[in-house]
């Protein structure tokens, strides 16, 4: 009874948002744009973070299906934060390897390049945390799914603070089998490990040393990770507070918030796009 109700909730919070496409994959203009309720949102800043706080789920927006390589992520600077292919140097940025995860990001989270965390002796990547879905299957982009939280490794990419969050999708055949980062070795053999070495080897091929790991690599458990994800909701609302100009946080739901813009005005903003 109890994981059903999880479940429900769930299903209510993530089919509510839909995706809206503007450009073609592969391509600089590519843009996933995510509505809710045939309007655009924001899945930085208007996608609440938790689903069920007590029972430890948690909104994911899935930015990479599993088995692929294009690497596609949110965009801090972009007016309502759409996902759009990372470029470097000019060029689409695509991963040596293909992700053995569906992979993402929690909304309303930010790891603040101002805040030095105490155990891994460096200053936040200035991104969502991000998020590193285990289930079966492949998860297409823009998704916006109800997952458990149940651990983290603190990865170091260049100097800076990048927490990889393990979850699963509350509808996933065995995640009612999975509660703490201990019942990842137990119902899915092998998969810490694929996850760990992935992270920290898919730098390489493009020449670049692997990545490094507070607490000598070691997994974190779900009470860490819960207080790590409550750091940085808390490092998000001051944020989005915030009189900056370099992150976009324009928003529909944030009420105070300095990015408060009313949805006709986002679609004014975006005609166009679509």
């Amino acid at each position: 009874r109890h994981s059903f109700s999880i479940l429900l909730m769930a299903a209510t919070s993530s089919s509510a948002y839909t995706t809206k496409v503007s450009g073609q994959p592969d391509t600089l203009e590519y843009r996933v744009f995510i509505q809710k309720d045939g309007k655009t949102v924001s899945p930085f800043h208007d996608i609440p973070l938790w689903v069920d706080e007590k029972n430890h789920v948690a909104n994911m927006v899935f930015e990479i299906p599993k088995g692929t390589q294009p690497k596609l992520e949110i965009s801090k600077e972009e007016f309502m934060n759409p996902i759009k292919q990372d470029v470097k140097n000019g060029k689409l940025r695509i991963v040596a390897y293909k992700y053995p995860f569906n992979y993402g990001a929690f909304p309303q989270t930010w790891e603040s390049p101002s805040f030095v965390h105490p155990d891994t002796k460096a200053k936040g990547d200035n991104d969502p945390v991000d998020a590193v879905e285990l289930s079966s299957g492949v998860v297409p982009t823009g998704t916006v799914r109800a997952v458990k939280i149940l651990g983290c490794y603190a990865m170091i990419d260049e100097g800076e603070t990048d927490w990889k969050v393990l979850c699963i999708d509350v509808n996933d055949p065995v995640a009612s089998q999975l509660n703490d980062v201990d019942d990842i070795e137990k119902v899915l053999p092998g998969k810490l490990k694929e996850v760990f070495e992935f992270l920290r080897d898919y730098k390489i091929p493009d020449g670049k040393p692997a990545n490094q790991f507070a607490f000598d690599g070691a997994v974190k458990d779900k009470k860490y990770t819960l207080q790590v994800v409550e750091e940085t909701y808390k490092e998000w609302k001051g944020l989005v507070g915030a009189d900056q100009s370099k992150i976009s946080t324009a928003n529909t739901t944030i009420e105070g918030s300095k990015g408060r813009t009313e949805a006709q005005e986002v679609e004014n903003q975006l005609r166009g796009k679509f």
